[in-house]
């Protein structure tokens, strides 16, 4: 079938779509961790702290005059943050190699949508427990249960959509990495106005949540929309006969082997390609960008090692006792420009490619 013949992506609807769904990834866990300073006031106390606790800038202030009495830092809300960044990281891990074997066990679908729908009630009831009062080691366990379940599941859904867009020519799965990115600066300019705002930690945190909600449900919307769209249609049947990820892993491999007039140019794989390297093992595929495997490794081990757990406890040392020490550092220096650099990084994979120094 010649280029010609291949339908098109009308009004961008199928671009759109992996968009938001790269947007529902990110952005439920980005708010989790937006929501960072209220989970640590309600450990501070053995009651429902954040019902009460205003984040405005004057009150800040106050409690940063020496004259003020500041409540005793628990230890729970001590090693909160370092305690998150494990249960956070550890089940990404985990389950992002777990994916390479659950595909071949559970469908592409069931993975999907099983995982938006797991998030969703994970947050349904994180937004519930903003309204309940309970001790603060309850509540510190429960909280760790969820960022395991939201990080586990988060993780199968994010491997499980680039193998979806897999079966979509190459330059679809920037819509998932630019959505993620977004994701990202949405919560940090949703932090800045609830801090502007002077509204209670609760409220801002109820708020991150339910939408979160909203967004994940938006995500399901758009994934059960996407077979109805002629243009998914048309590339699912060219792919029939494997999976996405499959499909994803044989390109991998095919790579500097496939002329140029092949899948770059059409969007098809090349056809004597596809059967030879069928049988083609995990070790292979390894082999085929470890050099590429092991640099993104490094720069999530790092930049996740940093953010937020080191980063969110950075002080202003010229600041002073003003709003912006008080109010605006931590939500600036910290989460915007963090989130402002990742999502141009993530968006720039659209428009600037590294070619093959092998093709």
């Amino acid at each position: 079938m010649t280029t010609s013949h291949q339908p098109q992506d009308r009004y961008k609807a199928v671009w759109l779509i992996f968009f938001v769904l790269g947007l529902g990834t990110l952005l439920p866990w980005n708010f989790f961790i937006t929501a960072t300073q209220y989970f640590t006031s309600r450990l501070n106390t053995s009651q429902n702290i954040s019902l009460v606790t205003n984040q405005s800038c004057e009150s800040t202030e106050a409690l940063a005059d020496p004259s003020v009495s500041l409540p005793a830092r628990s230890s729970l809300s001590a090693i909160f943050n370092n305690v998150m960044t494990l249960c956070a990281m550890l089940p990404l891990l985990i389950f992002t190699c777990l994916n390479s074997f659950l595909h071949q066990k559970v469908s592409q679908s069931l993975r999907i949508l099983g995982s938006l729908l797991a998030i969703l009630l994970v947050f349904l009831v994180t937004a519930t427990l903003v309204k309940v009062q309970m001790d603060a080691l309850s509540f510190f366990i429960i909280t760790m249960i969820k960022i395991v379940l939201i990080n586990s599941f988060g993780a199968i859904l994010q491997a499980s959509l680039f193998g979806l867009a897999g079966v979509l020519p190459a330059n679809y799965t920037a819509p998932i990495m630019s959505g993620q990115g977004l994701a990202g600066f949405f919560t940090s300019v949703a932090m800045i106005c609830a801090v502007a705002s002077g509204s209670k930690l609760s409220e801002s945190a109820f708020g991150y949540f339910i939408t979160a909600c909203a967004v994940v449900i938006l995500a399901i919307l758009c994934y059960l929309a996407l077979p109805w769209m002629e243009f998914y249609r048309h590339y699912l049947q060219l792919n029939l006969a494997g999976p996405a990820e499959q499909e994803t892993k044989l390109d991998l491999i095919s790579e500097g082997e496939e002329p140029r007039g092949g899948r770059e140019e059409s969007g098809v794989p090349g056809p004597n390609s596809l059967p030879a390297n069928r049988n083609q093992s995990i070790k292979a595929i390894l082999k085929s960008i470890w050099v590429l495997a092991l640099s993104v490794c490094f720069i999530f081990t790092v930049t996740i090692g940093l953010f937020p757990a080191v980063t969110a406890e950075v002080e202003s040392s010229i600041a002073g006792t003003s709003p912006w020490k008080n109010c605006y550092f931590i939500p600036v220096a910290c989460f915007l420009n963090f989130n402002v650099f990742d999502w141009l990084g993530r968006s720039l994979t659209a428009i600037c490619m590294w070619e093959s120094q092998t093709g």
